[in-house]
């Protein structure tokens, strides 16, 4: 990939990894608009070691999967107020992390944050990107894709997480015709 005036082209969302923090791989929204980066987490809790404020929190780094869960702690940098896309300001900690996107690692601030209502876990922010990326809105996973079956491994899945319901059906004989179909159609959908 070409880097024009030494700039790495990136899509609007990008894989990226976070070593200190132990996260393999965590979908971003690449965007420009918002000043900061900021990462899904909770359970957020605030403590003292050797006279410095640390902050210990929860990540789950992969959409849609309530199970996979990174347990992270780092010293905190700042506590500052974020003005979310919806307007509303919410203070948050600030941590410094290293960040690798693509073949290039280097140190970024992150706001720590409950994105649960948000498409993605984390945001990148032009902070971030400043002097370094230029940003194709057209593109996605422009430095490359990660399968699930990558996802799986990296995070040494057991039992891929699966999008369907667990149904139970309450029936005298479970065996009846009707019963058997009902089951089987919740089965063809992905449901338990």
């Amino acid at each position: 990939m070409k880097k024009p005036l030494n700039k790495t082209i990136v899509g609007s969302e990008e894989w990226c990894t976070f070593p200190s923090l132990k996260i393999p791989a965590i979908k971003a929204r690449v965007d420009s608009g918002a000043k900061t980066s900021s990462i899904h987490a909770s359970n957020i809790q605030s403590f003292t070691r050797n006279g410095q404020t640390w902050v210990s929190f929860e990540v789950y780094p992969i959409q849609y999967d309530r199970k996979t869960v990174v347990r992270c702690e780092t010293p905190v940098i700042d506590r500052r107020y974020v003005k979310s896309s919806s307007g509303s300001r919410e203070k948050r900690f600030v941590i410094n992390a290293p960040v690798n996107i693509g073949s290039d690692i280097w140190e970024i601030q992150l706001t720590l944050t409950n994105r649960d209502s948000m498409g993605y876990r984390m945001l990148l922010g032009r902070e971030a990107m400043s002097g370094r990326m230029l940003v194709d809105p057209d593109a996605s996973f422009v430095l490359g894709e990660k399968s699930q079956n990558e996802i799986t491994k990296l995070y040494d899945i057991k039992n891929p997480t699966k999008s369907g319901l667990k149904i139970g059906l309450l029936a005298s004989d479970p065996d009846l015709y009707s019963n058997r179909r009902i089951m089987e159609a919740g089965e063809n959908r992905g449901h338990e």
